[in-house]
């Protein structure tokens, strides 16, 4: 396989912090829109937008006819309908995104800039309808990634895993989450490159910079998809939604333009047994 080198692009890379959700989705403005689309992909900016830029990184580019799934004949319903209870929504004050169940008793993992300015104040609403309050049980700002516990929660439908280490250039892959509180969207598409170096500022001014090597898709992603799962066509998490691609913009606002960014899963799974 031969790696290349890409420029860097002009645009910034976006991590979500918890944006204000407005109490109907119909009327939320585009600048409240604004602040979420401008950090990763989640739904968010309670407190504000933070802008990073990708760094010139050689990447898994090359793909074969091989590599390449036909998603047309895939039956991505039947991946959805196994998937989704295993994703849930975070809430957070004012503000969400997504995360992953761990265990059938009520961990859940989700982006640390999801629950960041979290203030105590943290619910989990699950594909059913429930909603439970829930605590941060650790949370590791370096990774981006933090573990949750509901309260009250039992017979839970865990996340099953994939091994990272074999996803390919072009995979067929679908992101789970709640894009602007639209909880339980479903959007597909594939890998479009492997290790790519990912760098976003720290939540605050004295926090030190996020980095890791992402998995990237062009599966939409959007500002509420943080912390939710990138999954293989068999339904295994390879990824957490993480990061989106945000073109330079003179209004400021910012959505999915099809390069989104995902913790690979192998990494979210060895942090998840340092917090856990």
């Amino acid at each position: 396989m031969t790696e290349q080198s890409f420029p860097a692009m002009s645009g910034s890379l976006v991590e979500p912090q918890p944006a204000v959700a407005a109490p109907k989705f119909w009327r939320r403005t585009a600048p409240m829109l604004t602040a979420a689309a401008l950090v990763a992909g989640l739904f968010g900016g309670v407190t504000g937008a933070v802008i990073a830029s990708p760094d010139d990184t050689p990447v898994s580019s090359s793909v074969s006819a091989s590599t390449i799934s036909n998603t047309s004949t895939l039956d991505w319903s039947a991946v959805a309908s196994e998937v989704l209870p295993s994703v849930v929504q975070v809430n957070v004050g004012n503000g969400l995104g997504s995360g992953v169940v761990l265990s059938a008793d009520g961990k859940i993992l989700t982006n640390n800039h999801v629950i960041a300015s979290a203030g105590g104040q943290i619910t989990v609403k699950f594909n059913d309808g429930r909603e439970l309050p829930a605590t941060v049980v650790n949370a590791d700002p370096s990774s981006d990634l933090a573990v949750l516990q509901v309260s009250g929660a039992s017979d839970l439908t865990p996340i099953k895993w994939a091994d990272s280490g074999s996803v390919k250039v072009g995979d067929a892959v679908m992101a789970i989450g709640s894009p602007s509180g639209l909880q339980g969207t479903v959007t597909t598409g594939i890998v479009s490159a492997l290790d790519r170096k990912v760098t976003v500022p720290g939540e605050t001014r004295r926090s030190s910079a996020v980095s890791y090597q992402a998995i990237q898709t062009d599966a939409s992603i959007n500002p509420g998809n943080s912390g939710g799962a990138l999954v293989n066509a068999a339904g295994e998490l390879i990824g957490i939604n993480s990061a989106i691609y945000s073109p330079a913009s003179s209004s400021g606002e910012a959505g999915s333009v099809g390069i989104g960014f995902a913790i690979p899963s192998n990494t979210a799974k060895q942090i998840v047994g340092e917090l856990s």
